[in-house]
């Protein structure tokens, strides 16, 4: 797994709002209102990453998401018909979403929030199951989860001291 820092100023993000919600604080006065935005962003060539941003206003909620997803950005293995290297199930919280690879031509299988996650990556194939919890940020924190789990051949391999060709076969 790689660990290094993704430098997001060399990338050409692009982003998605997958949700806006409005938060309210009751106080002595009355209720506070407040936005908190969920955004993915990734280049769709193997980053992505996610973030909240909470705001009194929509646009600064959605600026701030994008900041805070953009220091989180991870990058994703993929194989050569664009879709994951092996299966995974990735889990935060009660949310498991569970990620399949795909022959070419198969397209993105997933619901909402994890397929803003899959289609800003970069994966043309793969089919998902949103399983447990569909609170969307759970769900997109999940998938971001599960792609950040997986490897390639050559790093299984390695850990376990055989050759690419002895794994697949």
């Amino acid at each position: 797994m790689n660990r290094t820092k993704i430098d997001a100023s060399k990338l050409e993000l692009k982003e998605r709002v997958v949700s806006i919600k409005r938060v309210t604080k009751v106080v002595k006065g009355g209720r506070n209102f407040r936005f908190a935005a969920l955004v993915v962003v990734g280049d769709e060539n193997g980053h992505v990453g996610a973030g909240l941003g909470k705001a009194t206003e929509i646009p600064d909620a959605i600026r701030k998401g994008i900041e805070d997803a953009k220091k989180k950005l991870i990058k994703v293995t993929l194989d050569d018909n664009g879709s994951i290297t092996h299966d995974y199930q990735g889990d935060f919280g009660s949310a498991s979403v569970l990620l399949k690879r795909a022959p070419e031509g198969t397209g993105v299988i997933a619901g909402g929030p994890a397929r803003a996650v899959l289609e800003l990556a970069g994966i043309k194939n793969i089919r998902t199951k949103s399983l447990g919890s569909n609170n969307k940020q759970n769900v997109v924190i999940a998938t971001i989860a599960g792609l950040r789990q997986l490897k390639t051949p050559e790093e299984v391999a390695k850990l376990r001291g055989k050759s690419v060709e002895e794994l697949l076969g």
